[in-house]
């Protein structure tokens, strides 16, 4: 695959015909992508039997100047399940202005990706990015595995923006990543056809 096809900072959308019931109806953001393999963020599945409050008190963040005080506001945040891979890892996806140095990726210039808990403590401070996405686990594929997913119709993909990533709800998400490629979900069959 030639460096211009490869799908960072794309969405990908699965379609009926995804087997994985974990992937089942998933709009993932593709973070890195290359010869290596991929990885990607779910964006629209709230993760099972956790919200933002529980995962803060899960953290055990010391107490003192470095404990984390949220407004209720963060308490309302969604946590999302971010995919199977190291589900107990947590990842923020963030606007492109914040950068934590050596620990963000910077997938394009309007945005980045932070495992660290200085993201946290920032967005408590008010000094971290001005839109995020918290996320427990990634989606990750093996060298070539994305792209024959893709070539046997699991996914779709288009052009990822800050609406749909941070200011679309969570079960609307996938209806506007297909509308962005002007397809009817009604129209997307669960079988697929062969001439």
């Amino acid at each position: 695959m030639a460096d211009t096809e490869y799908l960072d900072g794309q969405i990908l959308i699965a379609m009926p015909t995804m087997s994985d019931p974990r992937f089942e109806g998933a709009v993932i953001y593709v973070c890195a992508h290359s010869q290596e393999g991929a990885m990607g963020l779910v964006i629209n599945k709230p993760a099972e039997n956790i919200d933002f409050a529980e995962l803060m008190s899960r953290l055990n963040l010391p107490a003192g100047s470095n404990t984390i005080e949220f407004d209720l506001a963060d308490h309302e945040r969604v946590v999302h399940f971010g995919g199977p891979v190291e589900p107990g890892r947590g990842f923020v996806l963030h606007s492109g202005e914040y950068n934590s140095h050596e620990n963000t990726l910077a997938i394009n210039d309007d945005v980045g990706l932070t495992a660290t808990l200085d993201v946290l403590h920032e967005i408590a401070a008010g000094e971290g990015p001005k839109k995020s996405l918290l996320a427990l686990g990634y989606a990750g594929w093996s060298p070539g595995q994305l792209e024959d997913e893709i070539l046997q119709n699991g996914w779709l993909h288009c052009p990822a923006d800050e609406t749909l990533l941070f200011g679309t709800g969570v079960e609307a998400k996938y209806q506007t990543a297909l509308e962005k490629l002007g397809i009817d979900p009604a129209f997307l069959a669960s079988d697929a056809g062969h001439a």
